[in-house]
């Protein structure tokens, strides 16, 4: 069975660094200082917590894992901006477009692959997302599976999941049944933006718990719980559920800023 290393650090929000196999990868960018407000024709966003890490501190970035690109707390200005400095930008097909050449679009379940310097590849699958409840999805949204590129697709495959901003329905249990999740980076929080409805748009804690068991051997890493005021969940409700589901321990939290070596073995 083939190991992939990773090395996570989290930035804020949805934000982290993957180094995978070699590879450099960003989840999607947000670098606006804290306070940063966002007025749309319907609503606001407020972000409350700035990076952890500088943009400008990165480095080189092989590719960024865009979820969407429509939402501030996805992609906000400084975010916007890093875009055509990394290698390669992959997004959902509609998000390519609006970005005007940045990117590269992907549906669900269409791959693409990667190549470190030394050789060894990665693949990087598009999974699908929906924003919100069926009659409200905020999408489109894409998660991402990678996995070795130099072994075949399936469900024995180890691989890591980047959900996206999605709620817990039938395309996350395909997720699930199409691929051996070892790291699942879950974006939570329950967002609601009263303007757009009382719906949840991303993970509730519960449904984390449902992801979970979906993925029984995934460590699960939460992202997108904090930072922004339209959170309506954080780190004690995702505490409370998966200790009341006796899952507790296979919960990994991420020190902001520090690098944290997790494993696909």
């Amino acid at each position: 069975m083939t190991e992939l290393s990773i090395r996570a650090t989290y930035i804020g929000g949805p934000t982290a660094l993957l180094d995978v196999g070699g590879l450099r990868l960003l989840t999607d960018p947000t670098f606006d200082p804290a306070g940063t407000s966002y007025e749309t024709p319907v609503y606001t966003l407020r972000k409350t917590t700035g990076p952890a890490i500088a943009a400008a501190a990165l480095g080189t970035i092989d590719a960024v894992l865009l979820s969407h690109d429509h939402h501030f707390d996805n992609l906000d200005r400084a975010g916007r901006a890093l875009l055509p400095h990394a290698r390669h930008v992959f997004a959902p097909i509609a998000g390519a477009e609006r970005l005007g050449g940045h990117a590269t679009g992907l549906a669900p379940w269409q791959s693409t692959e990667l190549r470190a310097a030394g050789g060894r590849g990665l693949r990087v699958t598009a999974t699908p997302a929906r924003h919100g409840p069926r009659d409200g999805d905020r999408g489109p949204v894409v998660g991402f599976l990678l996995s070795d590129a130099d072994r075949a697709d399936g469900p024995t495959t180890p691989a890591i999941y980047l959900s996206g901003d999605t709620v817990w329905y039938d395309g996350m249990e395909e997720v699930a049944r199409r691929a051996d999740v070892r790291v699942a980076f879950l974006f939570m929080g329950a967002a609601r933006v009263k303007e757009v409805g009382p719906a949840h748009l991303t993970l509730s804690a519960e449904e984390g718990v449902s992801a979970a068991r979906s993925m029984p051997h995934a460590v699960i890493v939460p992202l997108h719980y904090e930072g922004w005021e339209h959170f309506s969940e954080g780190r004690a409700e995702i505490e409370r559920a998966f200790a009341g589901a006796g899952l507790g321990p296979r919960l990994r939290w991420l020190p902001p800023g520090q690098a944290t070596e997790l494993s696909t073995g």
